[in-house]
């Protein structure tokens, strides 16, 4: 896997991965171990998380596993609660975790696909910003996709309600515009605090995330897909790249900033989203 990581280890850097457990996060998570990153693995549960701990000890690092349901608010508010009663630093955050495909409602009472990925990212980035800036230099990286060009527009009311579409695929479009919309108002609220942050499309991985989607279709789908280890890469350039380190609330493609849709550039529409996401997780 090409790279431009930095050349020295970064023994004293600490990482909070999400989905680190299967896909590209897991694939993230093993090479921030490679690199020296002591990384905490955050997913729904242990026995989940056995195979990338394995990863991450053959790859000579450290990692640890965070319970977390982001469908399930009071379950990321332990998460933070759990990481922050370590009292270390953090210097990456790497909101990875996603679902696509799916249809229904999360437990705290969400349209599925916003609910996990957006509002579950959206609290647990509140509840760490804190120790983010206390670590600066750092950086939070949330995985977007290249579907948030087709995403219609927000209607409100529907993210309070099950998935509405046969196929779960609009609101899972939905929920990648706003992943794209969170990273560009936090990177203006985070303005000079020395944390910058990044929205990525990974590729089209074959990956866990579409787990939801009926079998027939999800073999045909993989049939076109890249590997987790190439949908990783951008990821991974977002988190360690030193040029992207001089860069914040930028879209990325294929390693490079790429120009978000139009939808995404809304500055009005972010900063709503933000006081809706705000009232929703008090």
């Amino acid at each position: 896997m090409a790279n431009d990581y930095p050349k020295d280890p970064l023994t004293e850097r600490v990482a909070l991965v999400t989905g680190a457990n299967t896909g590209i996060g897991r694939v993230t998570a093993r090479e921030l171990a490679r690199q020296g990153v002591h990384v905490f693995v955050a997913c729904r549960a242990a026995d989940r998380a056995a195979g990338v701990l394995a990863d991450i000890r053959a790859a000579g690092g450290q990692g640890e596993f965070l319970a977390l349901d982001l469908g399930d608010l009071d379950s990321v508010r332990h998460c933070a609660a759990a990481f922050l009663a370590r009292g270390l630093p953090l210097h990456l955050l790497i909101n990875n975790a996603g679902v696509a495909g799916g249809r229904g409602l999360t437990k705290s009472g969400f349209e599925l696909a916003f609910g996990t990925n957006h509002v579950g990212h959206f609290l647990l980035t509140q509840l760490l910003l804190e120790r983010l800036r206390a670590s600066a230099p750092a950086r939070i990286v949330t995985v977007s996709s290249r579907a948030h060009y087709r995403s219609p527009p927000i209607a409100w009311e529907a993210l309070r309600q099950a998935t509405r579409s046969r196929t779960g695929l609009p609101e899972y479009s939905v929920s990648k515009l706003a992943n794209a919309l969170f990273n560009a108002e936090l990177a203006r609220r985070l303005a000079g605090t020395g944390v910058s942050c990044y929205t990525l499309h990974p590729g089209v991985v074959a990956s866990d995330i579409w787990r939801h989607v009926p079998a027939p279709l999800r073999w045909l789908l993989k049939r076109f897909m890249i590997t987790a280890e190439d949908g990783a890469a951008t990821t991974l350039h977002c988190a360690l790249s030193p040029a992207a380190g001089a860069e914040t609330g930028l879209y990325y493609d294929l390693s490079k900033p790429r120009t978000p849709s139009r939808m995404a550039q809304d500055t009005a529409l972010a900063a709503e989203l933000w006081r809706r996401s705000e009232a929703w997780v008090a």
